[in-house]
């Protein structure tokens, strides 16, 4: 048998500490405890309306974080997660949390994170000149910690103009907007530049790509704007590693990322995604559940859902899948990867070992159900 019971579970729980705070990431560390459609301008046009507005700004005072600050910054507003959570006693007790949005559509759509709203029973939106509104939730995706929020207002709200997060440059400027540590420090404004592109963050068994920068990026900050200098928002702040004595390292979830998201939260409140139907191990992950797994590739097909994908075509509890589409599969998180980068609906090849043999199947992605 590939997989065996350990005799005692304590000696796995070593390993896995060390693992954790190896990958000591967090998206809530940035809340604070307590698509670009209808038609705005483009930035470099609100950039010219802000240096004439400058007025007896110098030219070397009127930096592009100053023009940024001005431009994307009524654009960028509080959001207020009203909970309600349970005291020692299992009594309920109204509790609250600070992050920040984006508004990128004129007529209310402010994007922001899904931990920012996750959980809320009220949100109350505060917009940069005061002025504040309920918000009505229009989708969020936990995968990519990426929500959509709508608010209802007379009149056309500041939006703010998106770039296109594959022209990044390491080393070019970026500019930070949120509202660090809550809303009484609204609107805050910190400048770095950008550290890494396509930074690969394991979270969950899961990778995630994100823009790495050492601009601030503080506890409500969280679905904050990140800008270049020409004044077009490249990310959504989102993640800070949240480790001892490290500082200067903020992330960011690329633009055209979020647009992608935006776009499917907008369309129909949720995000499809395809599965294969199926729970599988790696060594690190069956050590996590005190198994030993004896393979040296692959991962091992735990449980298979018969009604799923993977069951419809015949793969069963005891396979250990090699490779899917002729790249290898030697960790859960790399084969989460392969089928995230596939739509509902497309076929994969699939090649196993079962009982000493190789073999080869053809399996057409479904997607997931969303009571799962």
């Amino acid at each position: 048998m590939f997989l065996k019971n350990k005799l005692s579970r304590k000696h796995c729980i070593a390993p896995a500490v060390a693992a954790f705070a190896l990958t000591a990431v967090m998206f809530s560390g940035c809340s604070a405890v307590s698509v670009n459609e209808g038609g705005n301008a483009t930035a470099s046009a609100g950039f010219e309306k802000n240096a004439a507005a400058a007025g007896n700004i110098s030219e070397a005072r009127n930096t592009p974080a100053v023009r940024v600050a001005k431009s994307v910054g009524p654009a960028v507003v509080g959001i207020t997660n009203k909970a309600v959570a349970r005291d020692w006693f299992n009594n309920p007790v109204q509790t609250q949390g600070v992050g920040s949005g984006v508004i990128f559509q004129k007529d209310g759509y402010i994007v922001t994170n899904n931990h920012v709203i996750e959980g809320a029973k009220e949100l109350i939106v505060s917009l940069s000149d005061g002025r504040t509104f309920k918000g009505r939730l229009i989708g969020a995706d936990s995968l990519t910690d990426i929500a959509v929020v709508k608010i209802d207002v007379d009149g056309d709200l500041p939006a703010a103009v998106f770039g296109d997060s594959d022209n990044v440059v390491v080393g070019e400027p970026a500019i930070a907007i949120g509202n660090p540590l809550g809303l009484e420090f609204q609107g805050s404004v910190t400048v770095g530049v950008i550290s890494a592109l396509n930074r690969t963050l394991e979270i969950s068994d899961r990778r995630v790509k994100l823009l790495q920068t050492d601009a601030a990026i503080n506890p409500g900050n969280s679905g904050g704007a990140l800008v270049n200098a020409d004044g077009a928002v490249i990310g959504i702040n989102s993640a800070k590693l949240a480790a001892s004595g490290v500082e200067g390292m903020g992330f960011s979830i690329p633009i055209n990322t979020v647009q992608t998201i935006i776009k499917e939260l907008m369309e129909k409140g949720y995000v499809a995604r395809p599965f294969l139907g199926v729970t599988v191990f790696d060594k690190e992950t069956a050590l996590r559940y005190g198994y030993q797994l004896n393979i040296n590739k692959g991962v091992y097909v735990f449980r298979v859902s018969l009604d799923a994908p993977a069951g419809k075509a015949g793969m069963a509890r005891g396979d250990v899948i090699l490779k899917i589409d002729g790249t290898e599969t030697n960790s859960v998180s790399e084969l989460r990867n392969i089928i995230a980068n596939h739509k509902v609906g497309d076929k994969v090849n699939v090649h196993y070992e079962r009982d000493g043999h190789e073999r080869d199947i053809e399996i057409t992605l479904e997607e997931i159900p969303r009571d799962n």
